[in-house]
């Protein structure tokens, strides 16, 4: 069966967005440091239609980290916008523009209902207010033989942790220190001893550890 994979970067006090999230500030104070590492990759700079970038160890976790992907699931405040049910009229259509850059279908997870969301190349947005196991099993089905990613945020990786769901996980770790935020693996029990280090890349930036489960 294709796996589950996890991908999100992460303070080294295990915050993954600053304090006071916002529509303004989505990743809190102080949570644009943690994609620093990201943004002069040439592989972020291709997603992103732009030439150039530094080729390192950074830049292959990253392309590996997104090889074999064919659906994508993130909690609502990944996806964004103002809180409770969706505007009626000019809806958040996310962060990203008019090209997102996912290019395959999104599996976005809410309390709130609304009509796929269909953007260019090839990124369609389907919200799911059925629960992350609903959310996982349509984005097996649109994803085939290839595996479907999570990426985010916080709540939602949680509870697919501590439902056992998740088959590995992609954690990369800016040298920083948020004190307050979004926080990862509170309230997953002993789902954590489940796992097992495969691989780790300390770069000057950031240190990537990939964990499959057991």
């Amino acid at each position: 069966m294709p796996k589950l994979r996890f991908r999100i970067s992460m303070s080294v006090d295990g915050f993954v967005a600053g304090p006071d999230q916002s529509v303004e500030n989505p990743l809190g104070i102080g949570g644009e440091s943690l994609h620093e590492w990201v943004f002069p990759l040439r592989y972020w700079r291709e997603m992103q239609g732009m030439p150039g970038g530094e080729v390192n160890a950074s830049d292959q976790f990253l392309r590996d980290s997104h090889a074999n992907i064919g659906a994508t699931i993130m909690g609502r405040n990944m996806f964004g916008g103002h809180p409770g049910p969706w505007k009626a009229t000019n809806p958040w259509t996310g962060w990203w523009g008019k090209n997102p850059p996912y290019h395959r279908p999104v599996f976005v997870i809410t309390h709130h209902p609304r009509e796929p969301l269909r953007l260019e190349g090839g990124n369609t947005f389907n919200f799911v207010t059925d629960g992350i196991e609903s959310a996982l099993e349509q984005a097996r089905r649109v994803a085939g033989d290839k595996d479907v990613e999570f990426v985010g945020g916080a709540t939602v990786a949680n509870e697919y942790l501590e439902a056992g769901l998740i088959d590995a996980m992609d954690l990369s770790v800016a040298p920083i220190l948020l004190g307050g935020g979004a926080r990862m693996f509170d309230g997953v029990g002993d789902a954590l001893g489940q796992f097992a280090l495969e691989r780790t890349i300390a770069e000057p930036k950031v240190t990537h550890y990939r964990f499959v489960r057991r």
